[in-house]
C-alpha cells in the first residue's frame, strides 16, 4: 500500500472522529501517531486535504494529546507551503502544468493554515521582552517620576532623570506585579515627595545615588518627609504622650470629702510634694459639680 493510500485510509477514520462534542475520538490519537510516521510531501498533502482533516479534528478534540498532536502534524506541514512559492519560481513549465491540477484544494487548506499561522505569530510576540513596555499606565506613571525629578530644570539633572524614574518604577511594579490601585497610591507618594519644594533633600539623596530605586520604592511616608515635617511630627507625638499621661493622673475620686460651695461629695484629688521630701504631700481637690478647687491640709 502506498504513502498515499495509507493517508487516505487513515483520513476516512478521522473524518469520522469530528463532531461537535469531541466524543468518539478514542482511537484519533493512534492515528496520529501514525501519520507522524509516515513521509508525506506537499503532493499527498493536497491530494488527500489530510491537513484540514487534522486540523478539524483538533477544533472539536477535547482531548490534549489529540489536540498537542494535531498542532505539531500541522506545524511540519506548513514548511512545505513555505517552500512552494520558491519552487513554483525555479520549476519550468512543466512543474507549472502538473501544479495547476491540485491548486483548488491546495489553496484552501494554504490560506487557512496560513491564518492559523498568523494567529501563531500574533500569540508567540504577545509576550513583552524585558525592554519593552507594553503597558500604558506603567508608561504614564515611569513619565510622571521622570517629570518629578525635573522639577528644578537642571539639563544634568534632566540626561538622568528618564534612566532614574524608570528604575524606580520597575522597583515598585516589581514588588506588586500589576496596576491596581495599591501601585498607583505607591507612584503617588513618590512623585508627590520628588515635587515637594519644601523636601528638596529627598530629590537631591535620589539623584546623587544616596537613595537607591530600590530603597525609595518601600520607603514609608515618614522616611521620606522633609526636615521640618519631621520636627512638627515628633512634636505632635510628644504632646500625644504629654495628654495620655495626663489622662492617667487626673485624680482619683472619692465620696469621703464634701465641697464647701455645693456641699456634694462628688470629688477628684490629687496629692503633689510641693515641700521638702520629709513633709507631708499637698493634697489638690476639685468638686466635679461645681468646679470648685481648694487644698487639702
Amino acid at each position: 500500500m502506498s504513502v498515499e493510500d495509507e493517508v487516505l485510509k487513515i483520513q476516512k477514520k478521522l473524518s469520522k472522529m469530528i463532531s461537535p462534542d469531541g466524543t468518539g475520538q478514542e482511537q484519533a490519537l493512534d492515528l496520529l501517531k501514525a501519520l507522524q510516521t509516515l513521509n508525506i510531501d506537499l503532493d499527498i498533502l493536497t491530494k488527500t486535504r489530510i491537513g484540514m482533516t487534522v486540523n478539524e479534528l483538533r477544533k472539536s478534540s477535547k482531548d490534549d494529546e489529540v489536540i498537542s498532536l494535531s498542532k505539531t502534524l500541522i506545524k511540519n506541514w506548513k514548511r512545505f507551503l513555505a517552500v512552494t512559492p520558491q519552487s513554483k519560481e525555479s520549476s519550468g513549465s512543466s512543474s507549472k502544468s502538473s501544479s495547476k491540477s491540485p491548486s483548488n484544494s491546495g489553496k484552501k487548506e494554504s490560506k487557512r493554515e496560513d491564518k492559523d499561522k498568523d494567529r501563531g505569530r500574533v500569540q508567540t510576540s504577545f509576550p513583552a521582552s524585558g525592554n519593552t513596555m507594553p503597558d500604558t499606565i506603567r508608561l504614564k506613571c515611569r513619565e510622571m517620576l521622570a517629570n518629578a525629578l525635573k522639577t528644578d530644570n537642571d539639563p544634568e539633572v534632566s540626561s538622568t532623570a528618564d534612566e532614574l524614574a524608570e528604575e524606580l518604577e520597575d522597583a515598585i511594579y516589581s514588588e506588586f506585579r500589576n496596576t491596581d490601585t495599591r501601585y498607583k497610591n505607591r507612584i503617588r507618594s513618590r512623585v508627590a515627595n520628588l515635587k515637594d519644594p519644601k523636601n528638596p533633600t529627598l530629590r537631591t539623596n535620589f539623584l546623587g545615588g544616596a537613595i537607591t530605586a530600590a530603597k525609595l520604592a518601600k520607603m514609608t511616608p515618614e522616611e521620606m518627609a522633609s526636615d521640618e515635617m519631621k520636627k512638627l511630627r515628633e512634636r505632635f507625638v510628644k504632646e500625644a504622650i504629654n495628654d495620655a499621661q495626663l489622662a492617667t493622673v487626673q485624680g482619683t475620686k472619692t465620696d469621703l470629702l464634701k465641697c464647701g460651695k455645693c456641699k456634694k461629695r462628688n470629688c477628684t484629688y490629687n496629692q503633689i510634694q510641693t515641700r521638702s521630701a520629709d513633709e507631708p504631700m499637698t493634697t489638690f481637690v476639685l468638686c466635679n459639680e461645681c468646679g470648685h478647687r481648694w487644698k487639702f491640709c
